[in-house]
């Protein structure tokens, strides 16, 4: 909607926001560098709204906390949009100059008011008021959201609705205020950026863009098709089918992706795996060679923080034994299959092949970044100073296109058999499928072991106390995990963190995708949870 996959805003803006809206989002456990920023904003006394079905520790200090069922973020948003449009509370002026398709957003919110919108979230109507004016009346006003909104069914129509709320009220190109992705993994905006994706080139540049492809097939050299290639989630149901042979780079998908039994399955049927990472993972277990990868601090390069912000790394440690750089190895590989790849003497070089095919870090280079720090896209010229906050004087796109969307339920919900609605995530101590940080001491101390929180009602039913040991089991798998009683889940709702091998929570977990992006529902799916027999 914006012409941009990125946080219209700068980290630093953080702290002079005046309202924080953070939904899909448990910031101080999963960014809690970012995190940090709000609670400075928060001690200088800026407002914060918090939308989450568990109560975390920024709704412990917020203004107001919508604790709305899993999977009901659309319900929510265009309750909020029936305040704001039919109060009258939009930026008239904001709206009439940059956006399109007024009516038809007013046509679709005629019916979504609170009272609607209450019924499917569970959130008060009064309060839902109270979230739509206080973002609408406040200038400086910022949306902050991650893997929370986008890992549904109806993902796309999550961030739809956000970037609605943004557009009329005139919050885009504010500083402190915008809408604002909070990127799950370090570097996954670099990666992004730098094309890897199945539909696009560099830069967001679209592969079916004919100028796009004719623009990389004379930068590389070679013909290039037109035609997107496979997302995550249909290659996983692809293994074994369509797909003989896979490589896998830094990431351990026998653990990360959902419905792991059928994950599995797939990985057996495969005729060839080639897995490329720093540590032995779950999914080695299923390769046939091994490449060993230098990690962050054994190589040079660049990291794109999730504000745009280009940064230097560089080589501190030499890699161990045989493990290369993985541009390195990439390099070769090509080589080896017949592509004229070039020589290229550092990461720098292949940074500026990429610079050059692409306008918006057409100013960027490694010299730079160096001499005057993180240089933030789009940077256009070798004298252009970056670009901290998008969208300032008018949107780059153009006339936003505003897009109304309808509420529809997750893919899989409670019924007699799986009662209980379960939803994932991570954990301050561990980051992702933890390959990393299980070996280290210290934070496998504080958090050895799977577990499933739950409300004590919910736990009492079953017989379960806190420490207890559970089977939890969906359609799709079933694992054993620790009892955590806590006040902060809704009763009829249990959630769990996705690092442990020896109890993948990935095995419960639905793999139905976005209609448009096809992101797996990691949010929504349904379980039992039972105390664990003894034999």
């Amino acid at each position: 909607m914006f012409g941009a996959g990125a946080m219209t805003n700068s980290i630093p803006e953080i702290r002079d926001t005046e309202l924080m809206f953070v939904i899909g989002s448990n910031t101080t456990e999963a960014h809690p560098i970012i995190a940090m920023e709000m609670k400075k904003a928060v001690h200088r006394g800026a407002k914060l709204i918090v939308a989450d079905p568990r109560g975390i520790w920024l709704s412990d200090v917020a203004d107001l906390h919508l604790q709305l069922k899993p999977g009901t973020d659309v319900a929510l948003l265009n309750g909020m949009l029936h305040v704001i449009l039919h109060e009258g509370l939009y930026d008239a002026d904001f709206v009439a100059k940059h956006t399109e398709g007024l009516e038809a957003l007013m046509a679709s919110t005629v019916d979504t008011t609170p009272e609607w919108a209450e019924e499917i979230t569970s959130v008060p109507a009064d309060s839902i008021r109270q979230a739509a004016r206080m973002y609408a009346t406040t200038k400086k006003a910022g949306i902050y959201y991650t893997l929370g909104i986008t890992e549904h069914t109806h993902g796309t129509d999550n961030v739809y609705g956000l970037a609605n709320l943004v557009a009329i009220t005139g919050h885009l190109g504010v500083k402190s205020a915008g809408l604002n992705p909070l990127r799950g993994q370090n570097n996954v905006q670099g990666a992004n950026d730098a094309g890897a994706s199945p539909i696009y080139y560099p830069g967001y540049q679209r592969v079916d863009n004919p100028e796009a492809q004719a623009r990389f097939e004379a930068g590389w050299g070679v013909p290039l098709s037109p035609d997107p290639g496979l997302d995550l989630n249909i290659m996983m149901k692809q293994m074994g089918k369509s797909i003989r042979g896979l490589y896998v780079m830094g990431e351990d998908i026998v653990l990360s992706e959902p419905n792991a039994n059928r994950v599995e399955e797939g990985m057996n049927a495969l005729d060839f795996v080639v897995v490329q990472d720093i540590f032995l993972n779950e999914t080695c277990r299923f390769a046939d060679v091994i490449l060993p990868a230098a990690c962050f601090a054994e190589k040079d390069g660049v990291f794109t923080n999730s504000d745009r912000r280009v940064q230097r790394v560089r080589k501190a440690v030499n890699a161990p034994g045989e493990a290369r750089a993985d541009w390195e190895i990439i390099c070769d590989i090509s080589r080896a299959c017949g592509y004229p790849m070039p020589w290229y003497n550092d990461p720098g070089e292949v940074y500026a092949e990429m610079a050059a095919l692409t306008d918006q870090f057409a100013g960027i280079t490694h010299e730079r970044i160096a001499a005057e720090g993180g240089l933030q896209w789009p940077c256009t010229s070798p004298d252009h100073p970056g670009t901290p906050t998008l969208h300032e004087g008018a949107p780059i796109i153009g006339k936003i296109g505003l897009q109304p969307t309808t509420y529809r339920s997750s893919a899989e919900l409670p019924d007699e058999l799986y009662p209980l609605l379960l939803s994932t995530g991570r954990t301050l101590y561990h980051y992702n499928s933890a390959t990393q940080t299980r070996r280290a001491e210290g934070a496998n101390e504080l958090q050895p072991v799977n577990f499933i929180m739950m409300h004590r009602r919910d736990a009492k039913m079953r017989g379960l106390r806190h420490g207890d040991a559970a089977t939890v089991r969906s359609r799709r798998g079933e694992i054993v995990a620790k009892v955590d009683v806590s006040a902060k889940m809704k009763s009829g709702c249990v959630w769990m963190p996705l690092h442990f091998a020896e109890a993948n929570t990935n095995r419960l977990t639905n793999d139905a995708g976005d209609t448009t992006t096809n992101t797996a529902e990691y949010k929504v799916c349904a379980v039992t949870v039972e105390a664990v027999q003894s034999s």
